[in-house]
């Protein structure tokens, strides 16, 4: 009889094709977000969108970018930490999820390392370290000499808590020398200050520092990552004079800690397509990034190593926020 059959005989007899998709089978079916912490127009928002557009062919839906800037790149972050773990909303982390932990732990979320899941690499970007051309040195080796010659003299740029800041406090540590913080509002601010001779020495991004050092304005000593810039091959690295030094930004994508492994899998696979192509990786080099192909344990790994290196720099610099 018709009302004998039973709801599971129904749905046995059902073609597979009309069960319901779990979520992450059927990912993405909808535009995805990818939420940058930084202004619209500087060199890490160029990237992300850059990232974006290459992203939306090779996933097959489109990924838009959106700015949320502020708390030292908290509001971001917690944002993504907070959203639903699907896949549509992700994190273009950087360097800042590896020393707020540290700097400022008020902030959220107050480890990233457990609050955000990581899915692949994007880039790393190098440093220049110019200096005002009246200070009497023209390599690092020289600069430290005067250094040490000249005690609390010098001073330095950077705004407080960026890899810029720590990577010359590092350098201090390092090479044993004091120098006193200047703090500004960015790399146009650094770069005025520096060519006018109000700080002597700064980090800076090589888009940032071309120009000046061109013009003879700066002179450059030193390259922050351990490789040499293709763009300034005679300029060496500050690990050739410093072994083992190294200060780099990198940008990582994120997703909320609960968000399913195939859908992590699937936008690695994406972004790795992404970061492998040299069309895109010339892209990255003219605005002076290197393009980085790496998964998740990858990222997980340069997160938990940075964290603790930025860790012993800020503590024993004694470094504090308002």
């Amino acid at each position: 009889m018709p009302h004998a059959i039973g709801r599971r005989t129904v749905l046995a007899t059902l073609p597979l094709a009309a069960l319901p998709a779990r979520a992450e089978d059927a990912f993405p079916s909808r535009p995805i977000t990818i939420v940058n912490a930084y202004g619209a127009g500087g060199q890490t928002d160029i990237a992300t969108r850059l990232t974006a557009d290459r992203l939306t062919a090779a996933i097959g839906q489109r990924v838009l970018v959106e700015n949320r800037v502020g708390g030292a790149t908290s509001i971001a972050s917690t944002y993504v930490a907070q959203a639903r773990p699907d896949g549509y909303t992700l994190l273009a982390g950087t360097s800042s999820l590896a020393i707020n932990p540290t700097l400022q732990p008020r902030l959220t979320p107050r480890d990233p390392q457990t609050e955000l899941a990581p899915i692949g690499m994007v880039y790393r970007g190098a440093f220049v370290f110019h200096i005002y051309p009246g200070i009497p040195a023209t390599t690092l080796a020289e600069f430290i000499a005067y250094a040490k010659a000249n005690p609390g003299k010098l001073n330095y740029g950077g705004v407080v808590g960026t890899v810029v800041h720590l990577a010359t406090e590092m350098l201090c540590q390092r090479a044993g020398i004091e120098m006193t913080a200047v703090p500004n509002r960015g790399g146009a601010e650094g770069l005025l200050d520096l060519q006018a001779g109000r700080i002597h020495c700064n980090f800076q991004s090589p888009v940032e520092a071309l120009p000046s050092l061109q013009e003879g304005k700066t002179r450059a000593l030193a390259i922050s990552s351990r490789q040499r810039l293709a763009n300034l091959p005679d300029v060496p690295t500050v690990a050739e004079t410093l072994s083992g030094f190294e200060a780099v930004l990198w940008m990582a994508l994120f997703a909320p800690a609960a968000t399913p492994a195939p859908i992590i899998n699937r936008v690695t696979n994406a972004l790795r397509t992404v970061t492998d192509n040299s069309e895109y990786q010339d892209r990255m080099a003219r605005i002076g990034l290197s393009a980085e192909t790496g998964g998740a344990n990858h990222v997980r790994t340069l997160l938990a190593e940075d964290t603790a290196n930025w860790r012993k720099v800020i503590t024993e610099a004694g470094i504090q926020t308002n």
